[in-house]
């Protein structure tokens, strides 16, 4: 595969329903950013951190970083922003707030990577439906996902995948997909990596 594979940690999210940073839980021994930057730093050739413009100073200098252009709404912003810093690579993108996602889970999805598809999305057997924010971009397809948001009612990429030519990989459990957007959640969470 001649295009290089880059990874994007989602953390510049508001995280509005947990009321605090989902980036900064700690599930593992460390906050969840830092544990899946390093995780998807042992696969591709090199990892940023997604962050808002006001999380510049929260961050060490050993992690590299882009800053959300704010040109799109919602999730699209950091992906189309990571996009724009290096247009000719494929992005695998991770949500913060994945507390269940393993090493295994992720190395299935590179090994599953079609790179003459849009994507390459996980999605779980229950619904079928692509999990945008666990997934690889390629580069053709970020530059059709900017098309789509120039004229697009939703900035949902969920939406944007479903129309577009996608490759599907399936879990052997569900769960690893499991996102935690309230401190419940969060507690169900930390209690199954407990385990």
């Amino acid at each position: 595969m001649d295009t290089k594979l880059y990874g994007l940690i989602l953390s510049g999210g508001k995280s509005t329903r947990m009321g605090n940073d989902k980036g900064l839980l700690e599930y593992h021994g460390l906050p969840q950013r830092d544990y899946l930057y390093q995780l998807v730093s042992t696969i591709c050739d090199t990892t940023f951190f997604s962050i808002r413009p006001d999380q510049k100073n929260e961050l060490s200098s050993e992690h590299n970083i882009i800053v959300d252009r704010n040109e799109y709404r919602g999730p699209l912003n950091g992906i189309l922003s990571a996009h724009k810093t290096h247009p000719k690579v494929a992005w695998l993108i991770l949500a913060c707030d994945l507390p269940l996602l393993d090493m295994a889970t992720v190395a299935a999805l590179v090994a599953n990577r079609d790179p003459d598809k849009v994507a390459t999305a996980f999605a779980t057997n229950e619904s079928g439906l692509p999990e945008p924010l666990v997934s690889i971009w390629e580069p053709d397809g970020l530059q059709k996902a900017m098309v789509y948001m120039a004229k697009a009612q939703s900035s949902c990429p969920r939406k944007f995948l479903i129309n577009s030519d996608i490759a599907l990989v399936f879990p052997k459990n569900d769960e690893v997909l499991y996102n935690a957007n309230s401190f419940e959640e969060y507690e169900f969470a930390k209690k199954r990596v407990e385990q």
